[in-house]
């Protein structure tokens, strides 16, 4: 995958987002509670990851370590 990566984060919700590409028309796939992979309709590819309580997660935002319960390659195989 290639283009720009984004970095959204929201301090009042605690939600990160990271995306990677031009935006496009997706749909959402929650794998884990509270993370979520937005996913292109065409293409199928990953777009981006969102991860609700994300302070809750990372302990200290300085040193962002999430051990998160997915393997993310940022493609989708079907």
């Amino acid at each position: 995958m290639k283009g720009p990566m984004r970095v959204y984060y929201d301090e009042e919700g605690d939600f990160l987002e990271i995306a990677v590409g031009k935006p496009a028309k997706c749909y959402a796939e929650e794998v884990n509670p509270g993370v979520f992979l937005r996913i292109d309709e065409k293409t199928e590819e990953v777009k981006s990851i969102g991860i609700l309580g994300f302070k809750e997660r990372s302990k200290e935002l300085k040193d962002i370590k999430l051990n998160l319960p997915i393997d993310i390659s940022l493609s989708k195989t079907i």
